[in-house]
């Protein structure tokens, strides 16, 4: 297939996020007096919106003051990225070797965007066309937030494809009539990762930047078929 738009979801793909943000949040549940694991922390709230984590926060795990929670958290993990953050390895180069058009398209709000990815030149690979789902009515995994990077470059989705870690982004872009590749942080604890992102709809899945690079060339490279998307799924990237 052709793609005339990369689309990249930031946390666990871009940047190197979701362990700082899971302890973050669990330390601040912990002091709100809410009896959940760091593990459970990390498995329930990663890939979501901020309005879907309050929503879990209130209707599942019964946080009393929710608005307090959530400013405390946004203190602390901006000061830890600050000082820890760090970018997804490899993905810095493999990102700036493609020639394709490129945006972002993330759940996170554009503040935490702007204090997470914003701290590296990584940004200047996308700026301006970067999303966040502030922007849409419906985070992921509806469709809205990549329908609106593909109109607003002027892409056909059927000519976008997507990179994205969570199940959500992926059935998102598929909701979008987009192509995706799942990606998988190799430092993940999460089992079973691949088959999570398979399941969604990915088209094929990656661990770490250099299993991704095989994948765009396997992606990109390969010409129309009408089984294309079988044949992709079935496809294993050597490691």
């Amino acid at each position: 297939m052709t793609a005339d738009l990369l689309i990249f979801d930031c946390d666990g793909v871009l940047i190197d996020s979701e362990p700082v943000s899971s302890r973050v949040l669990w330390e601040v549940l912990q002091t709100a007096g809410v009896a959940i694991s760091h593990a459970e922390v990390h498995r329930r709230f990663t890939g979501y919106s901020e309005s879907d984590a309050r929503r879990i926060c209130i209707e599942e795990l019964g946080v009393a003051d929710v608005d307090q929670a959530f400013a405390e958290c946004r203190d602390r993990l901006y000061a830890a990225f600050s000082h820890s953050l760090q970018l997804m390895p490899g993905i810095a180069p493999l990102v700036r070797s493609l020639p394709q058009r490129k945006c972002v398209a993330s759940n996170s709000t554009l503040e935490r965007l702007r204090n997470s990815l914003g701290l590296f030149d990584l940004w200047d690979a996308f700026d301006p066309n970067i999303f966040s789902a502030e922007m849409v009515a419906a985070p992921k995994p509806a469709p809205d937030l990549f329908l609106l990077c593909a109109a607003t470059l002027g892409v056909d989705p059927a000519r976008c494809l997507v990179v994205d870690d969570s199940p959500h982004g992926i059935a998102g872009a598929a909701a979008a009539g987009m192509r995706a590749i799942g990606f998988v942080d190799p430092a993940d604890p999460r089992e079973g990762r691949r088959a999570v992102l398979a399941d969604a709809g990915a088209m094929l899945v990656a661990t770490g930047a250099d299993e991704l690079s095989r994948a765009f060339d396997a992606v990109l490279s390969a010409g129309p078929h009408p089984h294309l998307a079988r044949d992709l799924r079935d496809l294993t990237v050597p490691v």
